[in-house]
């Protein structure tokens, strides 16, 4: 089977990309991902707010004794926080050490960072970016307009300045991410990743305490991917990944049928080791063998809403039709 794929101009061997997460810091076990079948890795993301509390911390370390002995002062001189060249340092020694292309990942606050650490990680030999973009809204008096309309200028900025491929990753919470995307397009977004997967907070109803506990996907949750894999393929220049609920070989190739060039996994891996891309692999190979596909092309967007007959595909009338089905539900699912 010929699983190669395009995603941002790069040639990858398939269609399965690690995703941002803390395996990408083991060269260990990025090298397992490379033998395992990935065809490219994100590398962990850049938090903004990380580097930040981490310079609070180490301030705080270096100054404990200041008031206590004026002999010490000197003891704990200021240094500059070495959070970005450490991760920059990290970045090359991946790079260095895997043949499949390397993806940083960029979460910022303000609009001067964005810019600044994206050439810092352009320099450090990534081979595209992929900029996280969403909003943790707290403020009722936060005008969305603006909040879109500082995304766009980060972006416009950053294409102004590196020269590598750039991708935004989105949240689905947006009003009308479809018209969103259209300004990022207009701007010259290279791709596009859905979802972004959130951190969510639980409630430990006894001890009346806030839990952040892991947050997986599960099977199913690559349906809103789905839906607007399915409703981009053909309308963007750009590049489509698909991205959350992304654990079966069926998955991604749902995925590519909907229109996606190309899926990141990451909950699969912590579940199922590093051994999962291979199966996920194999997985799509003998589907598409059954199916008589030898290429990801044969397949890519078929599925897609440019290229259905329905006029109704991918709208609201699909919902109205399932209820119309409830009977169907109900003797499939029957009340005990």
């Amino acid at each position: 089977m010929n699983l190669s794929t395009n995603y941002l101009g790069l040639k990858l061997k398939n269609p399965v990309i690690v995703g941002a997460c803390n395996l990408s810091l083991d060269i260990a076990k990025a090298k397992e991902l490379e033998e395992a079948g990935a065809s490219a890795i994100v590398f962990k993301s850049l938090f903004e707010e990380q580097l930040n509390l981490e310079a609070a911390q180490l301030s705080d370390d270096l100054h404990q004794y200041d008031d206590r002995n004026a002999e010490m002062l000197n003891l704990f001189p200021n240094i500059e926080h070495s959070g970005p060249k450490a991760h920059l340092l990290a970045l090359k020694e991946l790079k260095e050490n895997v043949s499949i292309p390397v993806i940083a990942s960029l979460n910022c606050i303000y609009k001067e960072s964005w810019e600044e650490y994206a050439l810092h990680l352009a320099d450090a030999g990534a081979d595209a970016l992929e900029l996280n973009f969403y909003a943790t809204i707290t403020d009722a008096d936060k005008d969305p307009h603006e909040i879109e309309n500082m995304q766009i200028e980060v972006l416009k900025k950053i294409k102004d300045k590196v020269k590598i491929p750039v991708s935004v990753k989105l949240s689905p919470y947006y009003t009308n991410p479809l018209a969103f995307i259209k300004r990022l397009e207009e701007i010259g977004a290279d791709g596009y990743v859905l979802f972004n997967r959130l951190f969510q907070p639980d409630i430990d109803v006894w001890e009346e305490a806030l839990q952040m506990p892991y947050n997986l996907s599960k099977d199913g949750d690559n349906r809103l991917s789905l839906r607007y894999m399915g409703l981009l393929s053909g309308q963007v220049k750009g590049s489509l990944v698909a991205n959350t609920g992304i654990l079966k070989g069926t998955d991604v190739a749902a995925s590519i049928l909907a229109g996606a060039d190309a899926v990141q996994v990451v909950s699969t891996l912590y579940k199922n080791g590093t051994s999962a891309i291979n199966t996920i692999l194999n997985e799509l190979s003998d589907w598409m063998n059954k199916k008589g596909y030898s290429s990801i092309d044969d397949f890519k967007g078929k599925m897609s809403k440019s290229s259905l007959k329905q006029p109704y595909a991918y709208k609201r009338a699909q919902y109205v039709d399932f209820l119309m089905k409830a009977s169907e539900f109900e003797n499939h699912y029957p009340v005990k």
